[in-house]
């Protein structure tokens, strides 16, 4: 199958959505299917031959943070040159909802056309002024898919229709393989993410950490990801700056060495969030999770049986939680294990399966697909996969 996916978001500032449309790639490129992936991307480099690099993004502010997407009459000639070359079977469009190259393409293509929606917030008098705009490019789409009941949600509030809920996709068997370094043992606390973005809670978890350190004084806190570290650490005091080390941007193999060497990962995120890759990667490598109170990571963590919650925002409540949880390592053994049963159904292997399943279906002259019948054939090629 010949299938076309566009990544609205730039390639070289990665994030969740990106991570995904990569993954799934090289999934069902190792299937043996011919796939090319249409992105903005902000730097000049040589590529995967898999890549066709749209331009130069823009930054703007969306849902809590800055999207760097690409858009106007440039953007759309390429994506329409793009979609010409490519005589996709499926075109697979990621956020077809805001302005980006999805919508262009959602605009500019005719065929088989699947929209997964990843966003996940309150509702928003700009998306709703703009869904009479974006209605009729949405109507084209064969088949809608959510990573999650947040995002799913998030659409049918929005924009109206349904979607099958279909997850991100983690890497499980890299998580779970990596080994444990003793550099990051012993009482460590860790978050992964782009730090400088509020949304993401670390100032949260630099708030609850001296509480923590009061009753842990070996505790330490490892952070990896993007961000200007000299704007967090500035308003440390320094007895809590001691206990923090700063990674910067990790590869994936790094990050599961991390992730698997820790006492606790972190998830102190504030909102925004519709699933959660990392914490989902984190529950494959085996670590105990303290998570604030989302619905995104209560349905991760199958409503607390794979981690433990604070209240979101609530830094003394996660001190205290995160404390207990540093005192009991019967229960982090406990939670170690559930977690990475949970995160079995995240792998790849069953993500990308029901994904196909959708593309068979939309790909057969006038498909579309019919909820019901999309929930049940992708869960049956996950189980046969």
């Amino acid at each position: 199958m010949k299938i076309g996916l566009v990544c609205p978001y730039d390639w070289d500032f990665p994030g969740g959505v990106q991570f995904h449309i990569r993954d799934l790639a090289l999934t069902l490129i190792n299937w043996g299917h011919e796939v090319s992936v249409l992105a903005p991307a902000s730097e000049n480099l040589e590529r995967a031959s898999w890549f066709v690099d749209a331009g130069r993004p823009i930054a703007v502010p969306y849902n809590g943070a800055v999207a760097r997407v690409q858009f106007g009459p440039l953007a759309a000639a390429r994506v329409r040159r793009w979609i010409s070359d490519g005589d996709f079977d499926v075109l697979h469009l990621h956020e077809p909802a805001i302005p980006s190259l999805s919508l262009l393409a959602c605009w500019a293509a005719s065929g088989p056309l699947v929209g997964t929606f990843h966003a996940a917030h309150s509702r928003s008098r700009a998306l709703n002024a703009a869904s009479p705009f974006l209605e009729p490019a949405l109507e084209k789409l064969s088949a809608r898919v959510a990573v999650s009941e947040a995002a799913r949600e998030t659409l049918m509030g929005h924009h109206g229709g349904d979607a099958v809920v279909i997850p991100n996709g983690i890497n499980f068997d890299l998580f779970a393989g990596a080994i444990p370094q003793p550099k990051w043992q012993n009482l460590t606390l860790g978050f992964v993410g782009r730090f400088d973005e509020p949304r993401k809670g670390l100032a949260v978890l630099l708030e609850a950490l001296p509480s923590i350190i009061d009753r842990h004084p070996e505790v330490r806190l490892i952070i990896a990801g993007r961000g200007d570290i000299d704007s967090v650490t500035g308003h440390l005091i320094p007895a809590t700056k001691d206990h923090c080390e700063f990674l910067g941007i990790v590869d994936d193999q790094t990050k599961a060495e991390l992730l698997t060497s820790i006492d606790i990962y972190v998830a102190p995120n504030t909102g925004g969030e519709s699933f959660g890759i990392i914490v989902a990667e984190a529950m494959s490598a085996g670590a105990p999770i303290v998570a604030s109170d989302l619905a995104a990571f209560h349905a991760v963590l199958d409503e607390g049986s794979a981690g433990r919650f604070f209240t979101q925002g609530d830094s003394e409540d996660a001190a205290r939680v995160i404390s207990d949880l540093l005192d009991d390592a019967s229960a982090r053994i406990e939670l170690s294990r559930r977690a990475q049963l949970a995160a079995l159904r995240f792998d790849w292997s069953q993500v990308a399966a029901q994904i196909l399943s959708v593309y068979e279906m939309v790909a057969i002259p006038g498909g579309k697909v019919h909820l019901g019948e999309a929930n049940l054939l992708t869960k049956r090629r996950a189980g046969e996969e």
